[in-house]
């Protein structure tokens, strides 16, 4: 899972430095998937410590989870108020950060509950081995 996490943080930066150098607005938040990808990238990085793996795993799920829920009420907020047409590339890298963060919390959470699953099982057959 650290890897995916790595992968979806350099995502993320590489949206966010895209749209603020491609549309030369300057506006400092076409960045913010830049701010998410950052430190998700670099929670991926301290997740291959086994010490720090769990904790580092929440607390860059958790900021997925904020990721896609800014991207995606902000997204669909600018299509229903017909931002699309003032500004394309925001409304669009908005939906796409919802759904790229969306995508990672969903693996994340799918990862939580097979390592659950495994530690269950593990626990089972030690309780029942002779």
């Amino acid at each position: 899972m650290a890897n995916i996490t790595i992968i979806t943080g350099i995502i993320l930066v590489i949206m966010g430095v895209g749209s603020y150098f491609g549309t030369g607005s300057g506006s400092v938040t076409a960045l913010i998937p830049t701010f998410f990808g950052v430190p998700i990238a670099a929670l991926g990085v301290v997740s291959r410590n086994e010490k720090y793996r769990m904790h580092a795993m929440h607390v860059a799920v958790l900021l997925g989870l904020i990721g896609f829920l800014g991207g995606a009420v902000m997204g669909i907020k600018g299509l229903a108020t017909g931002k699309l047409d003032e500004r394309p590339v925001a409304v669009v890298m908005q939906l796409v950060m919802g759904v790229v963060c969306l995508v990672f919390v969903v693996l994340c959470v799918k990862s939580f509950i097979d390592v659950r699953k495994a530690r269950q099982a593990k626990a089972k057959g030690q309780d029942e081995s002779p």
